[in-house]
């Protein structure tokens, strides 16, 4: 079987009109770099992400019973996501469900639950998302454990869901279906991040608002439509929900509200923790978004301008404020000279040890590519990488790239050491996504090499997703071992 089986293959190249696209501002880079590119799956690869779908590793709050169910799952180089499995009757016309999932998998924000791929297969439709390793706020507002939400944090969601809804506005995804306390969910760093399925339409699979009537939007009552107002309507039952810790019908609230007693709405647990003033503004905001009328209701940019004079404690982490623990990645103390390198990010070092490897770590090579037939082809494949093994030596590392380009397209079976290289050529050209792609085509090539983990936890230290490089230099030390000990017997 060769290399090119690998599921990056579904990755869209640089030019793919399809490919996610950068948002506007300082956040779209910090935001978009850590997420992959939004692909297909295959029913096989989500079953064994999943272990068969183990009921084990079903994270949804409500359980099996549900008409959808989420899996925590493992795909693509170990990444942890989120596989949604739609009920058998949901989403009939595949065409559909695959033009909303491309949709919604275009959208990238760091205040989003990133979509990252979706899969069709006979009557089965999955979506697959970023994992969320702590809980939902439905469990933090209602459910907790250790200690109560702090104020700060509960404005802090109201400003990142805001954050969320209004990107998803600029990019003409305005309605957003059933926003509640079970949609927000929070990072490993503890950030709030609106999750995606929701901006999913629902086909078959359930009504808009799954949530008691109480809480449903009233010209959804009186239509069975959901418009953009209605969106803010929802965004005012979650303001409920963070003042006073409870899920209280927006009616009762209101009723308190115009009763002036603010007090009586507000969660006794957060005593002390917020201006009187501060509280009264985002009970203001609470009931403007609660307007009967749709056209009363306020627009996203205002929920920002209303919430973001709230924040006093922006400096402060979110891991910090509501006592998360992080999970730290300790790095092994057995990487080779390649590996502390690629650790440290020392490129110079790392096309240096490079250089003197060579190809010898790659099976039935010394020190040259090895060929079945001596034709015309062959000579020009050398001859190929002869121009970009001395492209290389030169740094010149666009023309490298060029040359092992045109090798890899000629060549039946690909050379590993030559995916590295174009992997480390493309990162001196700051094209750290390209990079990633060829370092694990590399690993695919020859699946315990060292060098392939290293160049992906490099790469992956490039896209500023230092825990994934983490592991990836560990795994590298693991093989490395592995190797070591081999030659030895």
């Amino acid at each position: 079987m060769g290399c090119f089986h690998s599921k990056t293959v579904h990755l869209p190249s640089p030019d793919d009109p399809n490919k996610p696209h950068s948002e506007n501002g300082e956040e779209s880079v910090e935001g978009q770099q850590q997420v992959p590119a939004f692909k297909e799956y295959s029913l096989n690869e989500l079953r064994k992400a999943t272990d068969g779908f183990r009921t084990d590793l079903i994270v949804s709050e409500s359980g099996e019973k549900a008409p959808n169910v989420v899996y925590k799952g493992m795909v693509d180089n170990n990444r942890v996501v989120a596989i949604k499995r739609f009920s058998k009757q949901a989403w009939p016309d595949a065409q559909q469900f695959m033009a909303e999932a491309a949709g919604v998998g275009k959208l990238r924000h760091k205040r989003l639950v990133n979509l990252i791929g979706y899969c069709i297969e006979g009557d089965e439709r999955l979506l697959v998302a970023e994992y969320m390793p702590n809980d939902t706020l439905s469990k933090h507002l209602f459910h907790w454990d250790k200690q109560p939400l702090p104020w700060e944090m509960r404005v802090r969601v109201a400003y990142y869901v805001a954050q969320a809804l209004d990107h998803c506005n600029m990019e003409n995804r305005k309605i957003y279906h059933d926003l509640n306390a079970y949609r927000v969910l929070f990072d490993e760093d503890g950030d709030p991040r609106l999750s995606s399925f929701g901006l999913m339409k629902n086909s078959r699979d359930g009504k808009s608002y799954s949530t008691n009537l109480a809480y449903t939007p009233p010209e959804f009552l009186r239509t069975g439509r959901v418009i953009p107002e209605s969106v803010i309507y929802s965004y005012g039952t979650v303001l409920l929900d963070l003042l006073s810790g409870k899920h209280i019908p927006p009616s009762h609230a209101l009723d308190i509200i115009r009763g002036k007693n603010v007090l009586l709405l507000m969660d006794s647990s957060l005593e002390g923790q917020y201006a009187s003033e501060d509280a009264t503004n985002l009970v203001e905001l609470a009931s403007k978004c609660l307007h009967f009328e749709a056209r009363d209701r306020p627009d996203t940019k205002f929920l920002l301008s209303a919430v973001a004079p709230l924040q006093k404690q922006k400096e402060v982490t979110s891991q910090t404020l509501m006592g998360l623990s992080k999970n730290t990645v300790t790095l092994p103390t057995t990487l080779s000279p390649l590996g502390k390198a690629c650790a440290r990010m020392d490129l110079t070092a790392v096309h240096d040890i490079l250089l003197k490897t060579g190809y010898k770590d790659e099976e039935g090579a010394e020190n040259e590519l090895s060929f079945q037939e001596w034709t015309q082809q062959v000579q020009e494949m050398l001859n190929t990488k002869k121009f970009g093994d001395i492209a290389f030596r030169d740094k010149d590392f666009q023309s490298a790239v060029e040359y092992y380009s045109k090798l890899v397209n000629m060549m039946s079976v690909p050379s590993a050491t030559v995916f590295v290289r174009r992997a480390f050529s493309y990162l001196m050209n700051n094209q750290a996504e390209l990079a990633l792609r060829d370092a694990m085509q590399a690993q695919v090539c020859v699946p315990e090499w060292p060098t392939a983990f290293y160049l992906q936890a490099l790469a992956l230290s490039k896209l500023g997703m230092e825990t994934d490089a983490k592991d990836m230099l560990n795994d590298g030390a693991t093989f490395e071992a592995k190797w070591q000990s081999r030659w030895r017997i």
